[in-house]
Parts: C-alpha cells; sequence; structure tokens
C-alpha cells in the first residue's frame, strides 16, 4: 500500500496554513522559469487568458492530494498526459518528464519552508530534514518516477542551488505571470469595469509587495522586477508583525488557520480517532 501522509506530518500542519498565503505566487512563477514548464503552460493552458482560473484548478488538485493521497496524486498525474510539444530550439519536452515534473514539486516544498520560516518560525535543522523526508513520500503519491528526486536534504539543496543557478530563465510565462507588478491586477470577468477601477490601486500595491517580496533574489534579477532596499524592511517589519501573531494563532477558529481541504482532512483524521 502507497505510504501516505497524516496529521502528525510537518506538511500537513503547514502546508494549508493560511499564513503561507503570504507568501505569493512564488512557487508557481518558480515553476514556469524552468524552459520545459513554461512551455508546456504556453503551449497548453488557459493560463493566458483566464489566469486566476488556472492558478485556482492547479492548486486545488496539489492541496487535495496532499491531504488526500495517492489517489488524487495520479488524477492530477492523468491530466498531464498530454502535455507535450516542442521547444523553440525543436527539442521535444513532456510535463510527466521526470527532472521537470519534480521541478514543480520542489518549487512548493521550497515555498512552504519559505513560507513557514518567514511567516511562523524559524525551522531547525533536523525539521528541515524530516519535511524533506516527507515531501518524498508526497511526490510519490503522483505515481512518477522519483529518479530525478535528491536522495535526501543535502543532495536536495545541491540540486535548488544548480536549478537557481544554472536551469532557470525568465521564460515568457513567468514573465507574464508578474506582468501585474508593473502592469496591475488583471480585471475578474464578472467584476464591473468602474468598481475595478476603484478598487485594482490598493490591491495592486499588495498584490506587489506580497509577490516580489516573497521572490528569491535570483528570480527578481532574471525577472528584472524591482526591489529596493526600503522595500526589502518593510517586507521584513510585516513579516515579523506576522509571527508576533504565533501567541494567539492557536486560539483562532480553524476555518481562520487553515484552508477547506486541510481542514476537511483534519475533521476526517479527528473522526478516524474517535
Amino acid at each position: 500500500m502507497q505510504e501516505t501522509l497524516g496529521p502528525a506530518s510537518l506538511i500537513w500542519r503547514y502546508f494549508g496554513d493560511t499564513r503561507m498565503l503570504l507568501v505569493g505566487p512564488r512557487a508557481a512563477v518558480l515553476q514556469n522559469m524552468l524552459p520545459a514548464l513554461g512551455q508546456g503552460v504556453l503551449d497548453h493552458s488557459v493560463f493566458f487568458a483566464e489566469t486566476f482560473a488556472r492558478l485556482k484548478r492547479s492548486a486545488g488538485p496539489i492541496m487535495n492530494t496532499v491531504y488526500g493521497g495517492d489517489a488524487t496524486g495520479h488524477r492530477v498525474r492523468d491530466y498531464h498526459l498530454n502535455i507535450k510539444g516542442t521547444m523553440p530550439d525543436g527539442s521535444r519536452y513532456h510535463a510527466l518528464d521526470p527532472e521537470t515534473y519534480y521541478w514543480a514539486h520542489a518549487t512548493f516544498l521550497d515555498n512552504m519552508i519559505y513560507g513557514v520560516e518567514t511567516f511562523v518560525r524559524p525551522l531547525a535543522d533536523t525539521e528541515k530534514r524530516r519535511l524533506y523526508e516527507e515531501s518524498k513520500t508526497w511526490f510519490r503519491l503522483y505515481g512518477v518516477s522519483d529518479r530525478a528526486m535528491p536522495e535526501d536534504w543535502e543532495a536536495f539543496q545541491a540540486y535548488w542551488k544548480r536549478m537557481l543557478d544554472q536551469e532557470i530563465t525568465a521564460h515568457k510565462t513567468a514573465r507574464y505571470g508578474v506582468g501585474y507588478v508593473t502592469k496591475g491586477l488583471p480585471r475578474p470577468s464578472r467584476v464591473p469595469r468602474p468598481l475595478w477601477r476603484a478598487v485594482s490601486p490598493p490591491l495592486n500595491a499588495v498584490a506587489r509587495f506580497l509577490t516580489v517580496g516573497g521572490m528569491h533574489p535570483r528570480m527578481r534579477e532574471l525577472l528584472d522586477l524591482p526591489w529596493s532596499d526600503d522595500d526589502e524592511r518593510r517586507h521584513r517589519r510585516f513579516a515579523a508583525a506576522v509571527r508576533r501573531m504565533n501567541r494567539i494563532w492557536p486560539l483562532l477558529p480553524e476555518a481562520v488557520r487553515y484552508l477547506p481541504p486541510a481542514r476537511r482532512a483534519f475533521a476526517q483524521a479527528r473522526m478516524r480517532a474517535s
């Protein structure tokens, strides 16, 4: 039987934590900076026409895999069976190529570790090792070859450095995904234009702050996103203010602390244990 995660895991504790939303689209943008993955989104996704819809459809199944198991993971894998094509240089790509698929997974692990350390608390080295081992269980829920998956935390760190230093690029898909930083958020189709003109300026400011603030410096460099020393200081003060909520965080309703898939999974676990 396929090993799964559970309520005792650190990934269950943190992946569906609502504070992870404060990271912004770090994982999604990083994914699209790998040329093969960015090209697959460019060729096959509705991302450019329906940005919000695509993000919603992608995030839900990943969350459900973490809190649901291999049945959901296999469905996520099968979504990608026909995502294949030709790169501009003539080489072929496929979304289920082990190196490409693992990269997408790795960005979620990075996103969670960064989110916890920025907005919750520092992680001990033993906790990072534990999170990495749990992430291996998570990846295997997809039923995809794990040949590209680093053996341990040290190997993952070397892999991550190499990918940031040598493999990611400012792919068109990634540039489009952060275009609202300078051009503003796209208006949702159901929001009237006059209302959007009134509410979009503050929303754009918050989106820019969270998006660029949550990015690795290498991402900002490649995507040519402005971020000043003053911006960095404001972001650190913001993160510190969020961390100070740790004392009261456990006292808040679970509906505030966790996203719906996580809440359902915890409730089901409690029912099984009772």
